[in-house]
């Protein structure tokens, strides 16, 4: 039995990768503006918001299974190219995002700033071809 039905997940999940995104996007402008602490806020918020991403998505399919993509024609290819980029990259930022804000918390800033010129704009890819694909396959 579950507390939340299943049905509210794949909106549930876009919601959180749009929040993400945004959150990303706010943080960046904040940085390049040198307002730090809203920055600060806003990076951990996406990190937080994508982790519960990453919970209600493994929880969804780990319950509901493979969503199958009905489209024909050139949509199919379109959606496998987005499906497929999203997901490795998915995979590949994860530690990154981890190691980044590490790197921040250690206030080892060089680093931190090299490694957040990578990690910022795959996360953000990854955060909006998210919604994307919900809105592909819903």
């Amino acid at each position: 039995m579950s507390f939340i039905p299943l049905s509210i997940f794949p909106k549930l999940n876009a919601s959180l990768n749009a929040t993400s995104a945004c959150f990303l996007l706010a943080g960046y402008i904040l940085i390049r503006k040198k307002k730090i602490s809203a920055h600060r806020f806003c990076m951990l918020g996406a990190l937080i918001v994508s982790f519960v991403f990453l919970i209600c998505y493994l929880y969804y399919h780990a319950h509901h299974g493979v969503t199958r993509f009905q489209g024909q024609g050139w949509l199919r290819p379109c959606y496998f190219s987005i499906l497929i980029s999203h997901t490795v990259l998915a995979v590949l930022v994860f530690p990154m995002a981890l190691v980044t804000v590490y790197r921040a918390f250690r206030e080892d800033w060089s680093r931190h700033k090299r490694l957040a010129r990578w990690t910022f704009p795959i996360w953000l890819y990854v955060s909006i071809t998210g919604v994307i694909v919900y809105a592909m396959l819903y």
